[in-house]
């Protein structure tokens, strides 16, 4: 296997296969739970309609960033990120192996256009209020910053402090996007919507499965605050 830095480019070569091909590579005969399958129609928008990030703007700071906070549903993450050619499409095949660089959660340090290294739950969208805060303060006002994160990381206390700081900061560069696939234990009055308007963020709720409305809410800011979509999908899927 070819070791390369979070920095340098994947290989040229001929174009990745189908993500479907890819995702089955990834699978290699193991079973992926609600974790993973939930994740993949917001993956997928966001890599091909959204984000303005490329393996050859990796290092550009204009680049948008993807903060993935669920790292536990990193599979169709790696997926799509050899689908995009940030990744050889033949490091899927041994992924989580002892010598493999795509890990049971993500690196940034091992694999190329991945930003920040994710294990615990609940950190994610802290690390993306203090990227979005970083950028504002460099004067760099195009790029944005997503989060995904999963329904039940909010019942982690840090994640109501973020909540509550980007609002109260109007980080309107920042954008979180919420897989509510009903696996929280506590919920929200009102729904998972409310917890970021109550604080001052603008807010989208749609059909997880549906990648036109995906598309529409993920590029519905209003310019003046942050923003969350929260992506509906199936109880357990």
């Amino acid at each position: 296997m070819t070791i390369m830095s979070a920095t340098t480019r994947a290989p040229e070569g001929d174009p990745p296969a189908p993500f479907g091909s890819l995702l089955e590579r990834v699978r290699a005969g193991r079973e992926f739970g609600p974790n993973v399958y939930s994740t993949l129609d917001v993956l997928r928008v966001l890599y091909d309609r959204v984000l303005r990030i490329t393996p050859e703007t990796v290092d550009d700071p204009d680049r948008d960033r993807f903060l993935l906070s669920k790292g536990h549903a990193v599979a169709g993450y790696y997926a799509v990120l050899a689908a995009k050619g940030f990744v050889p499409v033949d490091w899927l095949d041994d992924q989580g192996g002892p010598d493999s660089l795509l890990g049971e959660h993500p690196d940034r340090l091992l694999v190329p256009g991945v930003e920040i290294g994710s294990g615990s739950l609940g950190h994610g969208l802290g690390l993306g209020v203090g990227t979005a805060l970083g950028l504002r303060a460099q004067g760099l006002t195009t790029p944005r910053v997503y989060v995904l994160l999963g329904d039940a990381e909010l019942d982690e206390g840090s994640n109501h402090e973020a909540i509550a700081y980007a609002g109260a900061v109007r980080l309107a560069n920042l954008t979180a996007v919420v897989i509510d696939n009903d696996s929280a234990s506590h919920g929200w009055h009102g729904g998972i919507a409310t917890r970021f308007t109550v604080n001052g963020w603008t807010a989208a709720t749609v059909d997880g499965r549906d990648h036109d409305a995906l598309y529409d809410a993920l590029t519905g800011q209003d310019g003046n605050r942050p923003h969350v979509v929260v992506a509906v999908v199936r109880e357990g899927e």
